[in-house]
């Protein structure tokens, strides 16, 4: 069987979860010189980005919550073997220093959901995370009635300074409302499998890879609008990751078995216009834009088949010119699931991002000669709300101090 777009959770997942974390063969994945450890022991890490105080947010997936609450009799549940799923509320937003070390909890009690037990119980929550004008904001994947947690939304949220938190826009409400030309059957998760997030003049723009959409959030007026159905023209791609330089950059996991070489990255306009703008990738889940304007993409695995022991260690970056031109960054990656580019030009990954509680780390990748969009801590180079509350704002983030 072809697994897809939900499995953007057990693809990269099962084999990491279950075979390869502790001191199996993980712990001898060799990463490249220019690649360090600077935190370890996150449950299933996602995305992440510096905050206008200096300091690297990082979102969590969680441990879920073991089987112990589903809503099989209660709602429309994802088909198996991706479901039925299990929720509980274990995802959580921490902070590090940039130096890495030991996180600060910034908000925890988050909705949390694992697939069936078939599929190896996999936890997804917290997918991403960003600022717009000094405020943080999250992105949910875990919650809804279809991932077990009755009463519950995917959709953006405001963290405030007390760790509690307010949804600003409901998604799983959105999806429901305008479904997309082209749903896959096979693996349709209601409530969506939301992936990646960015802060573009003031508005929030969130990637959907299960149905296959961008949509415009307004953290103000918390109104959404799809700016673009993957589906429609593309097909079931599974888009994942999201990035801005003049236009947006959407890249692509693709469906499995692995076929390297085979997923792209395309270029969207602020109209919705979509068009391929570089090929030859294999399972991208990660993309930022450094000083120059140069796009950098993260391949979660560059093996054929699987996923499986093959992938391990097999994730890299490559860096792309504008010209197109890929140049190989960094190696020896095991299925990272999220990168940002820091205020001092190096790359912060999550890494074993989908291989259970405890397993996951941050990674710090050194680029030679690299520095970090000017007036930027968070994702994008291009970002202006970013810039205005990068550098120059040298304070707290807010409710975050």
């Amino acid at each position: 069987m072809s697994i897809r777009g939900s499995l953007i959770l057990a693809a990269l997942g099962c084999l990491a979860a279950l075979l390869f974390v502790g001191s199996g063969p993980a712990a001898q994945a060799v990463l490249s010189p220019n690649v360090t450890v600077i935190a370890t022991g996150l449950n299933n890490p996602r995305g992440l980005t510096f905050g206008p105080d200096g300091n690297l947010y990082v979102a969590e997936g969680g441990t879920g919550a073991g089987g112990l609450t589903t809503t099989s009799t209660q709602c429309t549940q994802v088909p198996a073997p991706v479901g039925p799923y299990s929720g509980g509320f274990t995802a959580r937003i921490l902070r590090f220093a940039p130096t890495g070390g030991s996180p600060t909890v910034v908000a925890s009690g988050l909705p949390s959901s694992s697939t069936s037990a078939a599929l190896g119980s996999l936890t997804s929550g917290v997918a991403a995370v960003a600022f717009v004008h000094g405020q943080l904001y999250a992105l949910t994947a875990g919650a809804g009635c279809s991932h077990g947690l009755l009463g519950t939304a995917n959709g953006v949220l405001r963290v405030n300074g007390n760790g509690t938190t307010t949804m600003v826009a409901n998604l799983s409400a959105f999806q429901a409302a305008h479904p997309v030309a082209h749903p896959e059957p096979d693996d349709f998760e209601p409530d969506g499998t939301w992936y990646s997030m960015v802060a573009v003049r003031g508005d929030l723009y969130a990637v959907e890879p299960n149905h296959g959409e961008v949509v415009r959030i307004s953290p103000t007026s918390g109104s959404i609008s799809r700016v673009v159905d993957v589906s429609a023209s593309q097909g079931h791609i599974v888009p994942t990751s999201i990035a801005y330089r003049g236009s947006f950059f959407v890249g692509n996991l693709g469906t499995f078995p692995i076929v390297p070489g085979n997923e792209k990255i395309l270029r969207l306009n602020p109209s919705g216009h979509l068009k391929s703008w570089v090929s030859g990738l294999t399972t991208v889940l990660g993309l930022a834009v450094d000083s120059e304007g140069r796009l950098y993409a993260l391949e979660s695995m560059t093996a054929a088949g699987g996923p499986g022991p093959a992938q391990l260690g097999t994730g890299m970056i490559v860096r792309i010119d504008h010209s197109g031109a890929k140049t190989t960054i960094a190696t020896g990656l095991s299925f990272p699931t999220g990168m940002t580019i820091g205020p001092d030009g190096s790359l912060y990954v999550s890494n074993l991002g989908f291989a259970g509680a405890g397993a996951g780390q941050i990674l710090k990748v050194t680029v030679p000669g690299a520095s970090a969009p000017k007036g930027h801590h968070g994702d994008q180079g291009d970002n202006d709300d970013q810039g205005q509350n990068g550098h120059g704002n040298k304070g707290h983030s807010k409710g975050h101090g």
